[in-house]
């Protein structure tokens, strides 16, 4: 065995070593903080909304951290299994996610009984606020939201309604439907598994409404007829969309909606409360590949959200969010 000039083995002098940067303060590993790629773990397939603002995001994320950031797709479950396993992996800060953590996770907590809870979650940067759209084809004759209020109460049967199960989207049908005595049970609707098909389908005329996000209708804008908008505000791409608010007033209810998906940067709570030191890192990161006028230009290019919000605004948004579910989880069982 070789040894050095005092005697002691190679091997042991590498073996204290090695105790040594395992016993190390977590500040000083934080400090080599990435020294390797990270991965960008996205929940749901490719092509949708999530996987689009990750790929296009994570470039500039690579630029501020110093190493590469590779996407990485975990469908399953409405996200379930990739909230799963981003929990089940090491608190090291090298898997991020980009992923709709409203509605999904407290979504699946309450639909399919997911072995996690709202607050194993921490939101760095929720920039995608999306806010559920009630739209129709332009090739259909309707020209406002009371023109499909009307025809359901003569008849809930006359037209054919598209939504995805389970969502904030079918919350928003339900509520508005109930505020105007239309049966929602005879309603004709069909259920679409993800909001890409939801949306073609009534850009398509497919159906004669449908309730789905209105950010993914942006590149659809010419071909359909939006009739209005389930948030507090009318929405950037739909400014002359009346929103449930101004309906409400209108027609003499009291309007309520839940809010649609929030999309953005997530990481466990474990990980921002055991390694202080390179969540600042995260954060900071973040924060400057948002703020990045490239990143902003790349992203409003491709439609997606570049708003900076950070973890107070974030976090605050999507505990608000959550509670709500909780309050329509009988809607959301039933849509199941």
């Amino acid at each position: 065995m070789l040894k050095n000039k005092t005697g002691v083995s190679r091997r042991l002098l590498l073996g204290a070593a090695g105790a040594a940067t395992l016993a190390a303060p977590a500040t000083l590993r934080a400090q080599a903080y990435p020294s390797r790629p990270i991965s960008l773990l996205v929940p749901f397939a490719t092509g949708g909304y999530n996987d689009r603002l990750a790929r296009a995001f994570a470039p500039f994320l690579s630029r501020q951290l110093g190493q590469p950031v590779t996407v990485v797709n975990r469908p399953g479950g409405g996200g379930m299994l990739g909230h799963t396993f981003a929990l089940q992996q090491p608190m090291d800060g090298y898997t991020l996610m980009i992923t709709s953590a409203g509605p999904y996770i407290p979504l699946t907590i309450l639909t399919r009984n997911a072995r996690f809870a709202v607050e194993d979650f921490w939101m760095v940067n929720l920039p995608s606020r999306d806010s559920t759209l009630m739209a129709t084809s332009r090739d259909k004759p309707f020209q406002s939201v009371t023109d499909v209020l009307d025809a359901l109460k003569r008849d809930p049967r006359s037209l054919v309604v598209g939504v995805q199960p389970a969502s904030a989207d079918l919350v928003n049908l339900t509520l508005l439907f109930r505020a105007h005595d239309i049966d929602v049970s005879r309603v004709r609707t069909v259920t679409y598994d993800g909001g890409g098909p939801a949306r073609n389908a009534t850009a398509g005329g497919v159906i004669d409404v449908g309730f789905v996000g209105g950010e993914g209708f942006l590149p659809l804008a010419d071909r359909i007829r939006p009739l209005l908008t389930f948030s507090d505000e009318r929405a950037e791409g739909f400014p002359d969309t009346p929103t449930i608010m101004e309906h409400a007033q209108q027609a003499g209810f009291q309007g309520e909606y839940l809010d649609g998906s929030q999309r953005g940067l997530v990481i466990p709570t474990r990980l921002k409360d055991e390694q202080p030191a390179i969540y600042a890192r995260i954060l900071e990161a973040t924060e400057a590949a948002t703020k990045d006028p490239e990143c902003v230009s790349t992203l409003q290019g491709q439609q997606l959200a570049t708003r900076w919000y950070g973890p107070e605004a974030s976090n605050r948004a999507y505990l608000e969010g959550a509670s709500l579910m909780q309050r329509f989880a009988d809607i959301l069982r039933g849509g199941a």
